[in-house]
């Protein structure tokens, strides 16, 4: 049931990224469409807690600076940086630069932490520095650099995500710091987002799905729709029914299956392919996220980002 809920949310959060990639073609900004993702969110982990746990909602001050942080940080900043990196990128590559942060959580927990990690983690830090550049190509990269820097950016937020995410948890549930940290991140884009500005014609209008599914034809709100019941609020509650069976380790290495996720639907979907040498390098850095998970003495938090 943990493995299965695991990868459901995997598989969600994957293709969710081809889906939110036509709806910014289609004239919502990252700001905006990450509003909508934490406000959807919230709002599912709310109505869980009121209806069974109401007193996981309460949170000292302190406690609640830190979910604000980690709202803002780790979550609003974390899906923006996502949105802008596959508007310029594709989908797999963006994810999988995004989850290079379990590699930084690991190397954060030794150097600031003083956490006792496994020798295998420098193994994995090579993994995914190869695999990195083999599947950007850097010795004939097409790849735009500032597309790169944003999803760098992603992985940063994403382990700041982890960081103070696994530490939260252990003084409320995880599910109310999901709850508080998504309204944070909701409330952040709701104040710099402009979705007031967002014109009703733009919602209305139908719009190609692109690629091999370009002959299909839908409209914007149906899209958004999509991305804020299936690519945010189903994966949302499965990934905490996960959470709920599993170890953090296991629950972090079935996470990683978003990127594999990301990669089948963005080529299924919009003709997004990677060559031979490509998926080598995919693969290799998967592997060596694999092993950063496990390096660390001290479980990490599950990870479900996008």
């Amino acid at each position: 049931m943990g493995y299965g809920c695991a990868l459901m949310a995997a598989l969600l959060f994957g293709a969710n990224g081809s889906v939110a990639k036509v709806v910014l073609g289609a004239g919502i900004t990252p700001a905006q469409l990450t509003l909508f993702r934490s406000l959807s969110a919230a709002l599912v982990g709310g109505a869980v807690l009121l209806a069974t746990d109401r007193g996981a909602l309460r949170v000292s001050r302190r406690e609640l600076v830190n979910l604000a942080v980690l709202g803002i940080v780790g979550v609003a900043l974390m899906q923006w940086f996502y949105a802008i990196a596959i508007d310029r990128l594709p989908v797999g590559i963006a994810l999988l630069i995004e989850y290079t942060a379990v590699l930084m959580v690991a190397v954060v927990g030794r150097v600031f932490f003083a956490e006792e990690v496994k020798p295998r983690l420098w193994l994995a830090i090579g993994c995914v520095l190869v695999g990195l550049a083999v599947v950007a190509e850097i010795w004939s990269s097409d790849l735009p650099p500032a597309g790169i820097a944003v999803a760098g950016l992603a992985a940063l937020a994403f382990a700041t995500y982890l960081l103070l995410g696994e530490r939260l948890v252990t003084k409320t549930s995880p599910l109310a710091a999901a709850f508080w940290s998504m309204l944070f991140a909701a409330l952040f884009w709701a104040a710099f987002s402009g979705w007031w500005n967002i014109d009703p014609a733009t919602l209305t209008h139908r719009v190609s799905l692109g690629g091999h599914l370009s002959g299909t034809v839908l409209p914007v709100w149906a899209l958004v729709c999509y991305v804020m019941a299936l690519g945010s609020f189903l994966p949302f509650l499965l990934s905490f029914v996960a959470i709920g069976r599993l170890r953090a380790t296991p629950a972090g290495i079935v996470a990683t299956t978003e990127v594999i996720f990301g990669f089948a639907v963005a080529w299924l979907w919009l003709g997004e392919a990677l060559d031979t040498a490509q998926l080598i390098g995919a693969f290799i850095v998967l592997a060596g996220v694999g092993v950063a998970q496990t390096a660390r003495r001290r479980e990490p938090a599950p990870a479900f980002a996008d």
